[in-house]
């Protein structure tokens, strides 16, 4: 949809279906794994940063990595290091449903 100006309106970019044509049950197919995914992400990045991080320090702190113990190593770096990882593997999974619910942009669109 474009305003009256000619420019595409922030409701349909560029590229997407119009909202009307992606039924009601597929956006909530879409909303529905897209909460479950970023559910499981958020409890990885919780688990590796609180856990690893506070919880379980003290035994992590026996090993060392690269001279210096495993638990300080996680909370210094390793939660944010698993943090960039989820990033890629939300985006790959995100593109893996759009894909499946033929939501994907199309060809010669930017993204």
């Amino acid at each position: 949809m474009t305003d009256k100006d000619g420019v595409p309106s922030a409701e349909n970019p560029p590229g997407t279906a119009p909202a009307g044509a992606v039924g009601a049950e597929t956006r909530r197919i879409y909303w529905r794994e897209n909460i479950r995914l970023l559910g499981m992400l958020l409890a990885i990045w919780f688990a590796v940063s609180f856990g690893a991080g506070i919880l379980f320090v003290d035994v992590l702190n026996k090993v060392a990595l690269g001279g210096f113990p495993l638990g300080f190593w996680f909370a210094q770096q390793g939660s944010i290091y698993v943090f960039v990882a989820l990033i890629f593997i939300y985006s790959a999974r995100m593109r893996a449903i759009e894909r499946r619910l033929g939501l994907e942009p199309q060809k010669g669109a930017k993204r």
